[in-house]
């Protein structure tokens, strides 16, 4: 999530979930006061054994022991007066970017890259605090496990008609933008990280402004081409096809379901080793209010006026886990989600 838009929910007190949670840091209150053109980068840290640039930090992969001491970093100051601080390869990788998008009049800045695990565990103590702890889970990621510890997991933000556009709803309506970046992507090392459609792998919802740096252009072409993620590539496989049914409402949008599917397999990817095969809205008739009522016993402080089920169908890994008998098909595995007015889908409880 991009740390502008989402500073701008929480400090509006709607406390509505993004696509798959993930809230950052705080706004920046400063006004644009340098051009991207003269950033003065400096060196902030020592190398000292090196880093895995193919490392995977996601979820369920925290990030390398020692990483923090080997990290090469330098800071920057963005067109909005932001700090920025980057792998000192990606941003040389990423001026690269930059400049090559910039002979085709599309022009870019970093909104943020790299974030220490100690930053990610205040954060999390502030949002624990004023929100409570059930709340802080769903929304930040967990300290030691957000790919931006890397220092390679870069945010852009546009500049349309000499205007900084860094706010998440409003960069989403350049697709014609992103898609001109993502082509370049590949030729400077780079990968889009989050795909549209792969939140059950990623964990996280399409976000065309975060980037990974893989120091290998090689490999950032053959991701790329394939159209696979960066944890599909590591695993040697791609995953399964996924089935959707998500039709047949007539309380809910094509909208309102698509939020609440997201929300579902941004969770899913927290599930080790299995794969997802279908997913299907369980129908109208879950809206009810002995639905209602027991979502609302999971958090009594929410206002919760709808309720929606949805279920999935996913095979196990072979090997088992502490929740789910190896090698099996689970079927008719269900997900609660509950929304207040005006809000967004949060996802309460899921099993059957």
């Amino acid at each position: 999530m991009n740390k502008h838009t989402m500073a701008a929910a929480l400090l509006a007190a709607g406390l509505t979930l993004g696509a798959c949670g993930g809230a950052t840091q705080p706004a920046a209150t400063t006004q644009a006061t340098t051009a991207a053109a003269t950033q003065a980068a400096t060196t902030t840290a020592t190398q000292t054994q090196g880093i895995d640039y193919k490392a995977l930090v996601n979820k369920l992969n925290p990030l390398p022991e020692g990483w923090e001491d080997a990290l090469e970093t330098v800071k920057i100051k963005n067109s909005l007066g932001d700090d920025v601080e980057v792998e000192k390869k990606a941003y040389d990788a990423y001026l690269a970017l930059k400049a090559d998008l910039e002979k085709e009049g599309v022009h870019v800045d970093l909104d943020s890259a790299r974030r220490s695990v100690a930053e990610q565990q205040r954060i999390m103590d502030e949002f624990t605090e004023k929100y409570g702890a059930d709340y802080a889970k769903k929304t930040v990621a967990t300290p030691g496990y957000s790919e931006h510890h890397t220092g390679l997991a870069l945010d852009l933000y546009l500049n349309i008609d000499g205007k900084d556009v860094y706010l998440n709803e409003d960069m989403v309506q350049y697709p014609e933008v992103w898609a001109q970046i993502h082509a370049k992507l590949a030729e400077h090392g780079f990968i889009l990280r989050y795909l549209k459609g792969a939140e059950h792998i990623t964990g996280y919802g399409y976000e065309p402004w975060h980037i990974r740096y893989l120091d290998d252009v090689d490999l950032a072409k053959q991701i790329t081409e394939r159209g696979i993620t960066f944890e599909e590539y590591l695993a040697g496989k791609d995953a399964p096809t996924v089935s959707y049914n998500l039709e047949g409402s007539q309380i809910f949008s094509a909208a309102d379901l698509e939020e609440a599917a997201v929300q579902v397999k941004c969770q899913f990817a927290t599930f080790a080793g299995c794969e997802l095969h279908s997913l299907s809205f369980a129908g109208d008739a879950s809206n009810s209010p002995e639905n209602l009522a027991k979502v609302k016993a999971h958090d009594s402080s929410k206002e919760y006026t709808q309720v929606m089920e949805l279920t999935t169908n996913f095979h196990t890994p072979a090997q088992g886990s502490d929740a789910f008998e190896a090698d099996k098909e689970i079927e008719g595995y269900q997900w609660w989600l509950a929304r207040e007015d005006g809000k967004g889908w949060q996802l309460i409880t899921w099993g059957n």
